[in-house]
């Protein structure tokens, strides 16, 4: 291939340099995205690790370039792991980036100053950076959802070429001749891993910005489907399941059960507390009723103080049994405020569609009387909507 090591070196480390720089950017913009600041520190040490060795041709006995060239790029691999660990959990290990850098700053002085050895230098230097590359590729090919899998694939499959070109770098050079490897001599191998370099670094900057923009296009989606202050789904997310499961149990015959819940005597509680302490009160029974519920039920916040569960598959006495968990879990629990302990009660009315039908808004209605009724019967209670009308029927 007849291209020019030195403009291919130059390419690459332009190329790391500005999407460092894109990277940088883009988290003044999307805030504290887990990752993006990881990513940019790595690409900013692999283009100036690129960037130094740029002079080594030049410099006389520029052997220490040569050194802090290679601890600059294993230190940025390392932070490209951990950006790829913190996007995926929020957690990376702090100790990866200098360990990497430690080791093959300890080859470089070895291989490098204190036995000269090209050689050694650059197959220990290479398998070191090609199984740090195809830990990234690992840590990337992971079952997800779409569209994020074909994102986190893409950026895998990047690093896992990275990875082979390298290897095969590696292997190369420790099968040619002593004392005929130079980083700009004509060996084929050169520009052949400067240019898969480049496209690969080019291939990496997209697929990492492919994941940001997923990761983005997600929360946005979760924020327009989510309460703010409770985590819970919000009106317009509950009804869209709603009619998704309405219709499936329309074609199943299943039972679908809601509870309509209010906080008791919420209004005292912000009037002698404060509304921060009513906020942190809707909180912890949010977080109750999370730790309650099933995987598959539907926890949303239906407005103010009032909280609604839809519960598939789900008769109305097995609602009852989840209701009554659900609020005696919550009574239990003992809130400290300044000093001052709270005691908190919610009422619960249930209702099912073998009773109420399925439409959402018949439910509704009908848990809503329920709760109603379990209020005026003294609050802190239970109460079924078919109860209730046979209650009515026999009054």
């Amino acid at each position: 291939m007849n291209l020019d090591s030195r403009t291919m070196m130059v390419m690459m480390s332009a190329l790391i340099l500005l999407f460092s720089g894109l990277l940088t950017l883009a988290g003044l913009q999307a805030g504290n995205t887990r990752g993006m600041q990881h990513w940019a520190a790595g690409s900013l040490c692999i283009g100036l690790g690129l960037g130094f060795a740029l002079l080594q041709q030049d410099l006389p006995g520029s052997a220490w370039v040569l050194v802090f060239g290679a601890t600059l790029v294993a230190a940025g691999t390392g932070f490209q792991f951990n950006g790829i660990q913190a996007f995926k959990t929020g957690l990376c290990s702090k100790h990866i980036p200098w360990s990497l850098a430690g080791l093959v700053f300890i080859q470089g002085i070895w291989f490098v100053v204190l036995h000269p050895d090209i050689h050694a230098r650059v197959v220990a230097n290479s398998l070191v950076l090609a199984l740090c590359n195809a830990a990234c590729a690992r840590a990337l090919f992971i079952r997800i959802e779409q569209p994020l899998r074909t994102a986190y694939w893409f950026t895998g499959a990047s690093f896992a070429a990275v990875a082979t070109m390298l290897l095969i770098r590696a292997i190369v050079v420790f099968l040619a001749p002593a004392n005929t490897y130079g980083l700009y001599t004509q060996a084929s191998i050169n520009p052949v891993t400067f240019f898969i370099g480049s496209m690969a670094q080019m291939c990496l900057a997209f697929g990492f910005v492919l994941m940001l923009n997923y990761r983005l296009s997600a929360d946005l989606q979760k924020l327009a489907l989510s309460d703010a202050l409770t985590g819970a789904l919000n009106r317009r997310s509950l009804e869209q399941e709603a009619a998704r499961l309405s219709a499936r149990c329309t074609r199943t015959g299943d039972a679908l059960a809601i509870l309509m819940i209010d906080v008791d005597h919420f209004k005292s509680i912000n009037d002698r507390y404060g509304h921060p302490v009513g906020d942190e009160v809707l909180k912890r029974l949010a977080a109750i009723a999370h730790a309650t519920i099933r995987s598959d039920d539907y926890f949303a916040r239906y407005g103010g103080e009032e909280f609604c569960i839809l519960l598939p598959s789900t008769t109305e006495n097995d609602a009852w049994i989840i209701a009554d968990r659900l609020r005696q879990n919550y009574a239990a629990l003992a809130m400290e405020f300044g000093g001052e302990v709270l005691h908190s009660t919610i009422s619960i009315g249930v209702s099912s569609s073998i009773h109420a039908g399925l439409e959402f808004s018949s439910l509704v209605a009908a848990a809503d009387q329920a709760m109603y009724r379990a209020k005026q019967e003294g609050r802190n209670r239970v109460v079924m909507h078919s109860s209730y009308c046979l209650n009515q029927v026999g009054a």
